[in-house]
């Protein structure tokens, strides 16, 4: 089977093969709009609450831990530049079973994420046309998206390119609202209040920041949905790694700039947030409402009901592009391993299926956001975790031949996979149950396929990442 993407003479891409249309822009577009340039909206005052003040402190700490992941996903894109991302680096660094229960995990995070996101989008157009039930704009949002990702990659790339603008003219017109506010009227806080505390809740507090991370990097779940265009995007993996990077470092520094003014602009301490659990989700709207007006609060509430759909597109398609892999490798059906011009659609389809009955399920529930919350990041830390293991395991360990530059490959995808296990100890008891479940069932699903016979593309054959046009060989025998 063809892994090639190019056209043939007719100018149709073969079945079975993915179509090279994305550039490093349109890359960047995905990965800022499934992670959403302002995701702290919700989490903002439950963060403000558990840092004891220091939110924008939290985000520097967020993105610097994160940071190793995504230097991770740079180093193995380079390697294994295929659709499967995670699932690809771990049967290359790993061996076949564990890039399967990595895919597996991976599948659970990117499944589940764009039916939070459709369903965040119906709560926010409900509010705004109270007359249409949540659920009927939940399933309208993954109609209209799902359609964009038929069409093909570049197609919803620039149409998420233009609601990507929105999101970013909507940021630059708060923080320029805030900006002005705190020249006109001063500060509600310190002005290092939001990197040392605001002293409500006593002196600063390390623990107490390191435990509000846990929480943030949530924010950043979806950069690394880049990786799974690999197969798609012109010329090469570096292209790939650079964008994975910047799209981290980006929004780094948005996260911590909105923060940081908003929590100048909280009327309300981080002692009271932390005494009324209830004042939490809306903190970061109640601080716009008293300082700016109204109207900026619905222009937020607008943008980000538009962006959570769009955040969902581009979720949906990574996970379309998983399945597709995993299938192409037969550990899912082979008829999710199918394309037409190049677009994964079966494997979309059926992405798109799982995301809508669960975001309707949720809609229909008041309890169905915490539902939903509670699990999506388990499967992605987990995948992370194993990322991290197969850059060790690829280049100190599987590697036929090159140095092993110790700082790169073994300190930091160790520091990293330090950080993704200490952030699942965190995780909620449910949300470790229903991961544990998950685990369970992918570790029954391996062991039934057993002794199955690989494709001809099997096993990965990785590049060297000091020279892109070389080989270094078939992956070894897994263990």
């Amino acid at each position: 089977m063809s892994t090639h993407a190019a056209p043939d003479a007719t100018g149709e891409v073969p079945d079975g093969s993915l179509r090279r249309d994305l550039g490093f822009r349109d890359l960047v577009v995905y990965g800022l709009l499934f992670i959403a340039p302002m995701a702290p909206v919700g989490v903002f005052g439950t963060l403000d609450a558990k840092s004891h003040g220091a939110v924008a402190l939290v985000y520097i700490v967020a993105t610097v831990a994160m940071a190793f992941t995504a230097f991770s996903y740079a180093q193995m894109v380079r390697v294994a530049p295929r659709a499967g991302s995670v699932y690809a680096y771990a049967r290359v660094g790993l061996g076949k079973g564990p890039g399967f229960i990595a895919g597996w995990m991976a599948m659970l995070d990117y499944l589940l994420i764009p039916a939070v996101a459709y369903l965040f989008s119906g709560i926010a157009m409900n509010s705004l046309v109270p007359s249409v039930s949540r659920w009927v704009w939940t399933a309208l949002a993954v109609v209209i998206t799902t359609l964009l990702n038929l069409w093909g990659v570049r197609a919803a790339a620039r149409v998420g390119f233009a609601v990507l603008a929105l999101e970013i003219v909507v940021l630059l017109v708060f923080v320029v609202s805030a900006i002005v506010v705190l020249a006109r009227d001063g500060a509600q806080r310190g002005w290092l209040s939001p990197l040392s505390g605001d002293g409500t809740q006593g002196a600063f507090a390390l623990s107490a920041v390191i435990g509000a991370v846990s929480i943030a990097v949530l924010s950043y779940l979806g950069f690394d949905a880049i990786a799974t265009f690999a197969e798609e995007v012109t010329g090469g993996s570096a292209k790939v790694a650079r964008a994975v990077l910047f799209c981290l470092a980006l929004t780094g520094v948005l996260f911590v700039a909105q923060t940081y003014l908003v929590a100048l602009l909280e009327p309300t301490t981080s002692a009271q947030l932390a005494n009324d659990p209830g004042l939490q989700g809306s903190a970061f709207y109640d601080a716009v409402d008293s300082s700016v007006g109204g109207w900026l609060h619905d222009l937020v509430a607008v943008s980000k009901a538009i962006g959570a759909a769009f955040a969902a597109l581009a979720g949906q398609a990574a996970a379309g592009r998983l399945l597709f892999a995993m299938a192409r490798d037969r550990r899912l059906p082979k008829a999710l391993s199918r394309t037409n011009s190049g677009v994964p659609r079966p494997a979309l389809l059926v992405a798109a299926l799982i995301t809508l009955v669960a975001a309707v399920w949720a809609a229909s529930r008041d309890d169905g956001m915490d539902h939903l919350v509670s699990v999506v990041d388990i499967g992605a830390l987990t995948a992370f975790t194993l990322l991290h293991a197969s850059v060790v395991g690829y280049f100190a360990v599987r590697r036929r031949g090159g140095p092993v530059i110790w700082w790169r490959h073994v300190l930091l995808p160790v520091l990293g996979a330090a950080i993704t296990v200490a952030v699942i100890v965190e995780a909620s008891g449910a949300a470790q149950v229903v991961g544990a479940i998950w685990l369970v069932v992918g570790l029954v699903v391996l062991f039934v396929q057993r002794g199955r016979v690989a494709d001809p593309q099997d096993p990965v054959q990785p590049t060297d990442p000091t020279d892109p046009t070389s080989s270094v060989g078939p992956t070894p025998p897994a263990p």
